[in-house]
């Protein structure tokens, strides 16, 4: 029987794979070389890199990420081997965007007319986009690979192509009170994203709050300590470090809001991440069966501010962190899932 390698922190119930094939969960420090060399197939998070390393001398044909993110992926190794590979892009985004509001409501601000600078307007940055015009925000939309392909976007439906001009990063920097950061994280190509929140991004204007959940490596830790020491930056929310789960210390004590790479961790999303990867495995392996998420595929249009701040407390989640820096993977790994934000009524 053919043979599915799961980490043992996807949540699922019952055994989908029954009949189909074996399946073995596995924590992801133990999904290595030698676990994964009779296995057809890999269901994965971002913690177990997929590389030749790993797969070299398996039978692994598909490689499936229970996540947005892919940079633990190596592409051109697992194209030149033929292996298929999977993700689950916008699986968590609106847990993202209620993070996001969640942090920014806490610290007083997200009043009408408030600036927002958003990098990046793809499946999380426009659900920012959309829930900000609603609370009534003045939203400043960055996005150098869309900007290049499209004139704009479209307010009614930011992640399609429209007449709102997408704004620089420069002009980001100098006129938006709080900066939120959704892109992948890329170090080479036309648009690398690797530090792109530096000194020069946060030495321009002072900003009340600059806000990363996207990839720890977006942001400079170094420049954004040394914004936050020097009061160019009033507060940080930051779910995503550098160096995860070794982060700065002085970071995570500058930062207002400090969290263990949860910001998507809704039950929801988590949903919706299995559903993807599973059914693309069983199809895989020849399968018809399909799993049904249970939870509704997109995001509400509009939420009420209300709702938010009753649905997610952020600086509550910040506190065991913060007395405990090595707690990291163990808080991301234990995670008490949480809901996310309800339509608005």
């Amino acid at each position: 029987m053919k043979k599915v390698v799961i980490d043992k922190f996807i949540p699922f119930e019952g055994n989908p794979f029954e009949g189909v094939a074996e399946i073995e969960r596995l924590a992801p420090a133990d999904i290595n070389a030698d676990t994964v060399r009779d296995a057809d197939a890999l269901i994965v998070r971002t913690r177990t890199r997929c590389d030749a390393s790993l797969l070299e001398n398996s039978r692994v044909g598909i490689v499936a990420t229970a996540t947005i993110g892919t940079d633990h992926l190596d592409f051109p190794y697992l194209a030149s081997r033929g292996i298929k590979t999977v993700s689950a892009p916008g699986c968590n985004a609106p847990a993202v965007a209620q993070y996001v509001f969640a942090s920014i409501f806490s610290m007083g601000l997200g009043d009408p007319g408030m600036r927002l600078g958003i990098v990046g307007l793809g499946h999380v940055g426009s659900i920012v986009a959309s829930w900000a015009l609603n609370f009534g925000m003045d939203v400043y939309a960055c996005d150098i690979p869309r900007q290049s392909r499209e004139h704009g976007w479209n307010p009614a439906a930011p992640l399609t192509a429209g007449d709102i001009p997408f704004r620089s990063l420069e002009e980001i920097a100098r006129k938006c009170d709080a900066v939120t950061f959704h892109t992948p994280l890329t170090r080479s190509g036309d648009c690398p994203t690797f530090h792109l929140l530096d000194r020069d991004f946060l030495s321009v204007a002072p900003k009340a709050l600059v806000i990363n959940s996207a990839r720890g490596p977006v942001a400079d830790t170094a420049d954004l300590i040394a914004a936050l020491r020097r009061g160019r930056v009033d507060n940080a929310a930051m779910d995503c470090w550098e160096g995860e789960p070794g982060i700065s210390d002085e970071l995570l004590r500058l930062s207002r809001i400090s969290t263990p790479h949860i910001a998507g961790y809704s039950i929801e999303g988590k949903k919706r991440a299995t559903a993807v990867t599973f059914n693309a495995v069983l199809e895989y392996l020849g399968s018809d069966r399909r799993i049904d998420p249970g939870v509704a595929l997109t995001a509400p249009a509009a939420v009420s501010r209300q709702a938010v701040t009753d649905s997610y407390d952020p600086l509550a989640d910040s506190i065991p962190l913060k007395s405990d820096p090595s707690s990291f993977e163990s808080l991301r790994n234990h995670y008490p899932l949480r809901h996310e934000v309800p339509f608005k009524s």
